[in-house]
């Protein structure tokens, strides 16, 4: 039970984290965030909310992605929905003020692209699932044998110019966004001496399957 709930813990900081950074970008005032791009202008397109769009998105990644070997997990679950409630409870808090100079701008984007790669770090290593979009990032990885933060590059810039075409906004901060996030996981992940495609993540029965056995195990003691 001490291990369930430390990965718990681990998943629920990486969540924390990842919405942090999310703000951060978001405050920092320069420019949509790659998948905003994407998510703004898909709504555009087909006359749907920003909130449903992204809903859309996250449940069409998760088909694909599982149809290419990855696990739905908890954590993939988690990660579609907490995330956002966390980043509108730092928004309600007004904890994080907007940028009002482009330095200043440039130096909470980055911050905030690093807390994203902190908090990826946090939750990935659950072994719960990831969330969609990461999954993205391990899929490529793994297929393509190629370095993580080059596969979230690649992606970024995807969906970046697919956002654009489609009506979303492109800023300084979205370039340096496509740009840096992959150097940052890619920073992070070597720093922590992690392997994303090492982590053997649960589908959603085995987590389930886990804690009925637990549970079991604790009702015998």
């Amino acid at each position: 039970m001490k291990h369930l709930c430390i990965r718990l813990l681990n998943m629920t900081i990486g969540l924390i984290l990842t919405a942090l950074g999310i703000i951060l970008t978001i405050k920092a005032n320069i420019g949509y965030a790659p998948w905003e791009v994407f998510h703004v202008g898909l709504s555009k397109a087909i006359g749907l909310s920003f909130g449903i769009t992204t809903i859309i998105v996250g449940l069409v990644i998760v088909i694909i992605v599982t149809l290419l070997g990855e696990k739905f997990g908890f954590g993939t679950i988690a990660s579609m929905v907490m995330t956002g409630i966390f980043a509108d409870i730092i928004l309600i808090l007004d904890l994080i003020p907007i940028a009002d100079n482009f330095l200043i701008g440039i130096l909470m984007l980055i911050a905030g692209l690093f807390i994203i790669s902190l908090g990826t770090y946090f939750y990935i290593k659950t072994g719960y699932g990831v969330g969609p979009r990461d999954n993205l990032m391990v899929v490529l990885a793994r297929k393509t044998k190629l370095p993580v933060g080059f596969c979230r590059v690649i992606v970024e810039f995807f969906v970046t110019a697919t956002g654009w075409l489609l009506g979303g906004m492109v800023g300084i901060g979205t370039i340096i966004s496509v740009i840096a996030i992959g150097f940052c996981i890619q920073i992070t992940f070597t720093l922590l001496k992690f392997d994303v495609t090492e982590v053997k993540h649960e589908s959603l029965g085995d987590t389930f399957n886990a804690i009925k056995l637990k549970m079991k195990t604790l009702e015998k003691d």
